[in-house]
Formats: C-alpha cells, sequence, structure tokens
C-alpha cells in the first residue's frame, strides 16, 4: 500500500542509497532471488532518527525475502514476476516502478501507468491507499529506456517485476 511502501522507498532512496537510483534497483530487485515477502525499517537506514520514528512508530522490523520457499515437488523455488495478467492471482494491488526522476504508482484498480512521485518528495508526507487517488495516467508518457527505469518491489501491471508485501 502506497502509505506503507511509498514512504520507506523515498526515505530508501534519500538515505540509505545516497540518491544512488542503480544501488538502489541493484538491492531491491538484482540481489534477490525469488521476490520480497516485506520492506522492513532497514531500509531505512542512515535517515534522521526522528523521521524513522514518525514512520515507523518506533517499531523496527527486517525486510524479508522469499528464499525461503519450499516448493510441492521440492524444487528450487523461480523468481517471482508479475504481470498485468498475473497480478490479480497473486493478491497484488499495487505496483511501483523505479524511474530517474521518481517513483510510479499503479493501482491495479486502475491498471496503466501511474503518476510519479519525485524522489526528493518529503517520505513523511502522507500517501492514500484509495486506488482513485492513484489514476491512471491516460496519456501515453514516452518510454525511457536508460537502465534505471526499473520496477521496484511491489506488482506492477506492466513487465516483470520483483513482489513486495506487508
Amino acid at each position: 500500500m502506497p502509505s506503507h511502501h511509498l514512504p520507506l522507498l523515498l526515505a530508501a532512496y534519500q538515505y540509505k542509497f545516497e540518491r544512488d537510483i542503480e544501488a538502489m534497483a541493484q538491492h531491491l530487485i538484482d540481489d534477490i532471488a525469488v521476490g520480497w515477502d516485506e520492506l522492513g525499517t532497514d531500509l531505512l537506514d542512515g535517515a534522521p532518527p526522528t523521521l524513522v520514528a514518525a514512520l515507523t512508530g518506533g517499531e523496527h522490523w527486517p525486510s524479508r525475502t522469499l528464499d525461503h520457499l519450499i516448493t510441492p515437488d521440492g524444487s528450487p523455488p523461480v523468481r517471482m514476476t508479475v504481470t498485468a495478467t498475473t497480478a490479480g492471482e497473486l493478491g497484488m494491488q499495487w505496483g511501483y516502478i523505479l524511474h530517474p526522476q521518481g517513483i510510479e504508482v499503479i493501482s491495479m484498480a486502475h491498471t496503466g501507468a501511474g503518476p510519479l512521485v519525485a524522489w526528493d518528495t518529503d517520505p513523511s508526507t502522507p500517501f492514500s491507499d484509495h486506488p482513485a487517488h492513484w489514476p491512471a495516467i491516460t496519456t501515453r508518457r514516452t518510454p525511457n529506456t536508460s537502465r534505471t527505469a526499473r520496477p521496484a518491489a511491489g506488482a506492477a501491471p506492466t513487465g516483470p517485476l520483483t513482489a513486495a508485501r506487508r
């Protein structure tokens, strides 16, 4: 949900990854084998204690990946990919895509391209979890073919990406 994931992702970009989108994408997308079970407060490393307290209420929990899964046939689990077709089956309600200029937020209720939240947005900004506040953008953006336009943790209706839930 945006009220949980956006503050963590914005703060992670600004503090833990020191505004290095490549390092953030490497950590969130490339370095995991299967997917994310939960994004934790370790993403807030380096953030001011007052911001951490405001975002977490003083609670701390680790990020957890899904690499501890056991498949019914005993084979190794495979990387989760989420598309417009599989998002519903996987119970994904939101998608987050990392772009050089910010995070695109996509509500599965309004599949398509979503609005962009700039990287310099204050992580303590209250974000709505209501899909109507994150409508699809009806005009097509110019496709960004740079290496840094990558899906973030969460579901997205276009192309594969790594899943995250909390």
